[in-house]
């Protein structure tokens, strides 16, 4: 008998630098970001990480993240996945890690999160210009 599939829930999403596994199976997000300082452009970041946790749904699917850029056109970083949740009371955790993205231009970029082609979250990621302390 084939079981029915039903939607999950995006718990959480997470930008952050890394994410690393300990030893007892529990991850670590390490530098959680909200908005990107930069002294100048481009800015490179040598590992970005989205970090996803859905629930309370059943069946296999397909996640895609990606990061968009001022334009809303420009995909900066893009990640697909497969996971099978097999019963409402399970989760699963998926991580994207990014090498290598570069931010050409200050303002307002996007984080998404796509399950199967529909958008599920979407969150701003701004670009600001900082100054160095005269030192």
């Amino acid at each position: 008998m084939e079981t029915d599939v039903i939607l999950p829930d995006l718990q959480s999403a997470v930008l952050c630098e890394d994410v690393r596994c300990e030893i007892n199976g529990m991850q670590t997000l390490v530098g959680v970001l909200s908005v990107i300082p930069a002294p100048a452009l481009p800015i490179n970041y040598i590992r970005l990480c989205i970090w996803t946790r859905w629930c309370s749904g059943a069946g296999k699917f397909r996640q895609r993240s990606r990061i968009v850029g001022v334009d809303e056109q420009q995909v900066i970083a893009q990640a697909e996945v497969e996971f099978v949740l097999k019963e409402m009371d399970g989760h699963a955790t998926n991580v994207h890690y990014f090498g290598g993205v570069q931010f050409q231009q200050y303002g307002l970029h996007h984080v998404e999160i796509y399950l199967e082609n529909e958008l599920r979250m979407r969150f701003p990621l701004p670009v600001i210009k900082v100054t160095r302390p005269a030192g």
